[in-house]
């Protein structure tokens, strides 16, 4: 029966699909467009139909970052225990959902693409804005939400550069003191 099961995925998904494979393997600054459509299968045609530049392209998977994040904090939302800080307990776990899985490759990928064009990361910058005017706004206790929010986002920038000194037990500790930090506040 026609109309069940999976929905097919628009030409503008598997592009985007095929430009964060490819991010991920070759990096943001040797991707091509040519490429993009090769691994996409679909014409350049309909590439360029979608995004009439690489600039386009590459806009469009940082944006697409940001909304997956946003999605994902929404769906946090539905089995979140009330309490304390909600919004920045949401928003510390969104965040920490970047480090699996591919996300994490393309948004080092788009840092990277980033450097040739600082204004990529304007939704980045937006959404961080509005993130700190959020925590204002709704935190319980704003010193616990910022450092929370901080300290995830360090986690992240570590282990996105490869920087990171944590074990894997190391870095549950420090999102337990976080979680821990989130609920209780700052005596």
């Amino acid at each position: 029966m026609l109309g069940c099961g999976r929905r097919q995925k628009s030409s503008r998904e598997k592009i985007l699909d095929a430009a964060a494979e490819l991010v991920s393997e070759i990096g943001a600054g040797r991707l091509t467009l040519d490429a993009v459509a090769e691994k996409a299968g679909v014409s350049k045609g309909g590439l360029l139909y979608n995004f009439r530049t690489k600039e386009a392209l590459l806009q469009a998977m940082v944006q697409r970052l940001v909304d997956e994040v946003s999605a994902e904090r929404e769906a946090l939302r539905e089995q979140a225990e009330p309490g304390r800080n909600l919004e920045a307990r949401l928003c510390t776990a969104a965040l920490l959902k970047l480090r699996q899985g591919g996300m994490r490759d393309v948004a080092n990928g788009m840092l990277a693409a980033s450097a040739e064009n600082p204004r990529l990361l304007d939704p980045v910058r937006e959404v961080i804005r509005a993130t700190l005017e959020n925590l204002k706004a709704t935190s319980d206790d704003l010193d616990a939400a910022l450092v929370g929010w901080l300290a995830i986002e360090g986690l992240n920038s570590f282990e996105m550069h490869d920087l990171s000194p944590f074990s894997e037990e190391e870095h549950e500790r420090v999102v337990q003191a976080v979680n821990r930090l989130l609920r209780k506040g700052i005596a």
